[in-house]
């Protein structure tokens, strides 16, 4: 059953993981994690753990993505039993407002023991809106049913 509470604790996690990154601060990403998560970086990269996620951030958020921030807008929230949850976003990371959100990321999300809700897993895709538009006129099938 999905409660108002719980959602609110999914969106709060994926808010203090944002947060996380716009202040550059990888301690702070990594803590959003579990301790076993995963993350797939949008470049194909394969962090595991909250730890390894955070230092690897840390150590993007002091180079290539210094003074970035990520902009996330949630599309859907799923609930999987009472401690599980996938969220859908769309998103960017960029210096200043982007210009559209150009990349989708799949969270999953488990309550965790001590009760706090954590990012287990996290997919991140390039849209590529062209080919997705030449599937579809070339393929009508592969067109997804709207929500």
């Amino acid at each position: 059953m999905t409660t108002t509470i719980d959602l609110a604790a999914i969106r709060t996690v994926l808010q203090r993981s944002q947060d996380a990154w716009n202040r550059g601060d990888g301690a702070a990403y990594g803590a959003c994690f579990s301790d076993d998560a995963t993350d797939v970086t949008f470049v194909g990269t394969v962090y595991h753990g909250g730890a390894e996620i955070g230092r690897a951030h840390q150590a993007l958020f002091d180079s290539f993505l210094k003074g970035t921030h990520l902009v996330m807008e949630i599309l859907e929230i799923r609930r999987y039993g009472a401690d599980a949850a996938v969220v859908v976003t769309r998103g960017e990371v960029a210096k200043g407002t982007p210009k559209k959100l150009g990349k989708l990321a799949t969270y999953t999300l488990v309550r965790e023991a001590d009760g706090q809700w954590r990012i287990a897993a996290v997919q991140k895709t390039k849209h590529k809106g062209l080919m997705e538009a030449v599937s579809f006129k070339f393929q009508p099938a592969t067109k997804p049913a709207a929500h």
